[in-house]
């Protein structure tokens, strides 16, 4: 992932024409127009998206897989063809490697409680870093505690960039596993995956990628980076919620058990023994969220037309205006300053509460995130309790980061 592009994209980008295909944009918040810079913890939604799924219900709308009627071949049809969609998107192998999930979290889970559960023993290793969110943390936590797995952690330096010759120091015979963000939440550092994989692989250890941060702001290539999994939800990249996608490489896959039990991912049931289905659908137990994945591929669809390279410029060139306007104000204090850094500014303000200046902030119709942001570890480094956050995304413009600018100077004012 890089965050750098031609000039050339420039000209494929309308931010205008992109703001209106938002129809939550379009209104005010306390009188004032809707700055939405709360991208991070979710993403709006473009009306080519709300209308596919408006679309779907009116027209083709029953359940997938199990019945011969026009309806449900319909609603199959969509449904297996956005797998395509995605298959497409990350350029995996075959539509076998997406296995449907509800978001980011249950893919990492369902790689812990199946792939890892099964394959590891006790004093085997995992590693990942201090810049991950909960979801990259706890489920590794459980497994120490329930099967006896070391988990070891990759300092960072306080730029927010891992500390990369302790990683490889980390590395050893006894390492089964890294699980590793491509894009830090709280911070935005970019971490240099191809090489975090290349220095694992090394030593025979598999990859597991939480790229829920990245997936809306860079061109993700499982096969490139040679992965082994890569887990993302659908409302970080202007879908629906209630999706995610785990994409694993097919012979993982095969060896894993079900990590669910339930309808569609068996074959034959039967007291004296249940047979089950292949991939992908041993790993989707049950009635999925249909208009949900159908609105996922909508949406995939949407940043396909668009393109990486004019998203990626456009928003470096805000988040550098956005960093530049910022710093003017007194006593403000950004974390996260990698050099490899995607559209988040994490800050925080002598004397000033990071909750009364997201109330104020809202008061302006500025909306941020606030608080530890699901990534207590990195707050702990920092010595802070949480930070303010202003995340990107394609639809913003400087007149977002103007509203951010004088919302925080006259609310620093009011709090002093």
């Amino acid at each position: 992932m890089t965050m750098l592009a031609t000039d050339s994209s420039a000209d494929q980008f309308s931010i205008e024409s992109i703001r209106g295909d938002f129809p939550i944009l379009q209104q005010e918040v306390s009188g004032r127009p809707l700055a939405y810079l709360d991208n991070g913890a979710s993403t709006q939604k473009p009306n080519q998206v709300i209308d596919t799924i408006a679309d779907f219900y009116r027209q083709d709308y029953s359940n997938v897989h199990r019945g011969i009627h026009t309806l449900s071949q319909r609603a199959t049809d969509r449904f297996e063809a956005a797998r395509e969609t995605v298959r497409e998107f990350i350029n995996a192998t075959d539509t076998t490697e997406v296995i449907f999930t509800d978001g980011t979290t249950e893919a990492i889970n369902l790689v812990a409680h199946s792939y890892v559960r099964a394959h590891f023993q006790s004093g085997d290793e995992v590693i990942v870093s201090m810049l991950e969110h909960h979801s990259n943390i706890v489920p590794w936590q459980l497994l120490a505690e329930q099967i006896g797995l070391v988990l070891k952690v990759i300092p960072i330096n306080q730029r927010g960039e891992l500390v990369y010759e302790e990683y490889q120091k980390l590395l050893s015979d006894k390492t089964r596993l890294v699980a590793i963000s491509q894009v830090s939440n709280a911070l935005g550092s970019i971490t240099p995956l191809k090489q975090i994989i290349d220095d694992a692989h090394a030593y025979g250890a598999r990859v597991l990628v939480d790229g829920a941060q990245a997936i809306a702001h860079a061109d993700v290539d499982v096969q490139a980076l040679n992965c082994d999994f890569y887990a993302f939800s659908s409302h970080k990249i202007f879908g629906p919620t209630g999706v995610g996608v785990l994409y694993g490489k097919q012979e993982l896959l095969d060896a894993m058990p079900p990590y669910q039990g339930g309808g569609d991912m068996i074959k034959v049931v039967s007291f004296s023994g249940t047979q089950y289905n292949d991939l992908p659908y041993k790993f989707e137990a049950g009635t999925p969220n249909i208009a949900g994945v159908v609105g996922f591929a909508a949406a995939l669809d949407y940043v396909t037309a668009i393109g990486f390279d004019a998203i990626v410029h456009h928003e470096k060139q805000l988040l550098d205006y956005a960093t530049t306007c910022m710093q003017q104000i007194d006593g403000l204090q950004i974390f996260g300053t990698a050099q490899h850094k995607a559209g988040i500014l994490s800050f925080r303000i002598d004397g000033v509460h990071a909750s009364d200046l997201g109330t104020l902030l809202d008061h302006q119709g500025v909306a941020i995130r606030v608080g530890h942001h699901c990534a207590m570890p990195v707050m702990e480094f920092y010595g802070v309790s949480g930070t303010a956050r202003a995340s990107l995304a394609l639809y913003n413009n400087k007149a977002d980061i103007d509203a951010l600018v004088a919302a925080t100077t006259k609310a620093t004012r009011m709090l002093r």
